[in-house]
Formats: structure tokens, sequence, C-alpha cells
């Protein structure tokens, strides 16, 4: 099993037990309060990673015409029940099969970290093609240097993971194009001494 397997795999065994550890309190998801601030009502807003919608989805979709996308089919399957307001694909994120200029922002958690990280430069074209001009991207990502992780029980299955370190992704951002609002490292609340880098970036006008 590769590792894009082996995290689909992973979440879609995993789905109700991730599930459990979201919370819409939590200092991580607060951070939507900048896209909600910036962004005009009806904005078309790109969820990456969305697993099961709840709460990035759900509250994002209370402001916005939110598209959710995840590869793992139990996760999808429950952001539908969940979030029923919101569309949902069933998508790898690394192939998005949108146009050019589709959504005024995109917003990534968790689920970055995951993809190996001599995608992510690519990746990070891909969001920046896919906003219009002036949109904003709201992102996870990996605030320390990893190659590559493998976990043999996290939540009840394995999992992957692999990131820059926060210099290195500030970078390979800026060299897409965007412009850094902000960043921020964020502790990770289900894995004690963890942390993750938040970004908030804008493309440049057209």
């Amino acid at each position: 099993m590769n590792n894009k397997e082996t995290v689909k795999a992973g979440y879609n065994t995993i789905a109700i037990n991730y599930l459990a550890t979201r919370h819409a309190d939590s200092e991580d998801v607060r951070l939507l309060d900048e896209l909600v601030r910036r962004l005009p009502r009806g904005a078309r807003v790109l969820d990456a990673g969305c697993g099961a919608g709840v709460p990035v989805t759900r509250i994002l979709s209370q402001f916005f015409q939110v598209v959710g996308v995840d590869f793992a089919e139990a996760q999808i399957q429950l952001a539908r029940k969940l979030v029923p307001q919101a569309q949902f694909v069933c998508q790898d994120i690394t192939a998005l099969g949108f146009p050019d200029a589709t959504f005024d922002a995109i917003c990534s958690y968790y689920s970055i970290i995951h993809i190996p990280r001599k995608v992510h430069e690519a990746l990070f074209q891909r969001f920046y093609r896919l906003i219009k001009p002036l949109g904003l991207a709201l992102l996870c990502l990996g605030a320390e240097d990893l190659e590559g992780d493998i976990v043999e029980n996290y939540l009840g299955a394995r999992m992957y993971w692999s990131h820059y370190d926060i210099e290195t992704n500030l970078r390979l951002i800026r060299g897409c194009g965007f412009e850094l609002i902000w960043s921020q490292v964020v502790a990770d609340a289900t894995s004690p001494g963890a942390g993750h880098l938040f970004v908030l970036v804008q493309k440049k006008r057209a």
C-alpha cells in the first residue's frame, strides 16, 4: 500500500473517531473568522480535504457557497449528512478538476500534511490558479521538517505524514505568487507538543 492509499484507507477507517476529536471552539477553528470577516457573503469557497465537514465546512457554509472535497468515501458520506447545505465531491485534492479562477477562497485544514511534501509546491500552484485575483487561502501546513512518517495506530488506523519546516513552507508559498497576510503556529490539541503552521495568503491582482 502506497502512502496515498494509507491515508485514504486510514481516514475511511477512523471517520467517526476523527470526527469526535474536532471541536468548533478550538484555536485553529477560530482562525476561520479571518475568512468570514474578509470575504463577501455568498463567496465561493473550496474546503480542500474537508473530512466529515465538521466543524470547518459547517461554519463556512453559514456564510458562503462551499464545495468540500475529500478522497475518503466514508468522510464524504458523513459530510453530506452533517452539512447538507454544502456541496461535496469525492476527489483527490492533488488532482482537482475545477477550472482556473473558480473560487474566492480556499481553506485546507490537516490535509496537506498527509501528502508527500515533494508535491506541495505543485499543490500550492494549483490552488493559486483556482483562486480568483485577490482571493484568499487559509492553509494548515507543517511546522517541522518531516520527509515522511508512518504511525501504526492513529485513532485506530495506520497513518502517514510529510511536510516542510516553517521557513520552507513560507518560501514555497511566496514563490507561487501568494502574498503572506499572516502566519501562526497553533498547538495540536490531539498531539501534545506538536503544532501546525497556519497561513493566510492572498492572490495578487491580475
